[in-house]
């Protein structure tokens, strides 16, 4: 090999390693400029929606609500036997996913800038900071449910104030980008009672927690999952001594109870039927 040769293989070897040291080096910022960007997050509009984003995916939309049945039953009255038709209750499971899709469809918006984007900013902050506590404590917190404009409201189930009176976005609160409230639940179990029970502990532990974490739940066990910061006017006009005036309910029965509750709701039924 001449020595011309030689030169250049030393100066392509060299340039190699120099090339080579330096995509490192590289990769090295990118890796550090990420984690910078994550310890940044609660400041970064962007990534708070995407935390709240990641949450409502991953929880199931699946709630328990109240079906009439008609059956037809044979009843013996003063000797003679005759046909009645007895209107029985029962709980099915509903699968409301389609819900806040189709509403989000209707308004021309993608579902995480209808769902996400719909929540005033101030409470998308507070919600983010109080939801990474929960998730911290080993809770495993999930959104089922954040803005709902007045059609959405309007086909939601159970326990719930006026179409456009909801503070989940309804007109009368200011609509789009105005929403203080969210239901939240814990993702935490295999099956439905499991997380069912899970979501027992975290209503708990927000209600133990609620100054700390700057939300709480106007409703108590009346409308479990619902959240709202605690210094708005929902929360005060229910549990403070605040004189608001809130929105009514359509339906003022409340909604169906979980397994874990209907337990214990069957237990205090028949105590008070013995004592009756």
């Amino acid at each position: 090999m001449t020595p011309l040769r030689v030169f250049y293989r030393f100066l392509s070897t060299s340039f190699g390693i120099l090339l080579f040291a330096g995509v490192a080096l590289a990769e090295a910022d990118v890796a550090a400029s990420s984690l910078e960007i994550i310890d940044e997050c609660p400041l970064v509009e962007g990534c708070i929606d995407q935390y709240l984003w990641s949450l409502y995916e991953r929880t199931p939309k699946i709630d328990a609500i109240s079906v009439s049945e008609k059956k037809d039953v044979a009843v013996e009255r003063k000797g003679k036997v005759r046909i009645v038709t007895k209107i029985t209750a029962k709980l099915v499971d509903e699968d409301y996913t389609w819900k806040d899709r189709a509403a989000a469809e209707r308004a021309g918006m993608s579902l995480k800038e209808y769902v996400i984007g719909g929540m005033d900013q101030n409470f998308r902050l507070t919600l983010y900071h109080a939801l990474r506590q929960l998730d911290d404590a080993g809770l495993a917190p999930g959104i089922t449910s954040a803005f709902r404009d007045d059609y959405r409201q309007s086909i939601a189930a159970g326990y719930k104030a006026q179409s456009d009176c909801s503070y989940h976005g309804g007109n009368r609160q200011g609509g789009y980008g105005h929403a203080l409230a969210a239901d939240i639940v814990s993702v935490k179990g295999k099956t439905r009672s499991e997380r069912s029970t899970s979501s027992l502990e975290l209503w708990k532990w927000i209600d133990a927690h609620e100054k700390e974490l700057g939300i709480g739940r106007p409703y108590l066990n009346r409308d479990p999952p619902h959240v709202a910061p605690i210094d708005g006017k929902e929360y005060v006009g229910h549990r403070g001594q605040g004189s608001y005036v809130v929105c009514g309910a359509e339906n003022k029965e409340a909604p169906p109870l979980e397994p874990a509750q209907r337990s214990a709701h069957g237990k205090r039924t028949k105590m008070a039927r013995s004592s009756r």
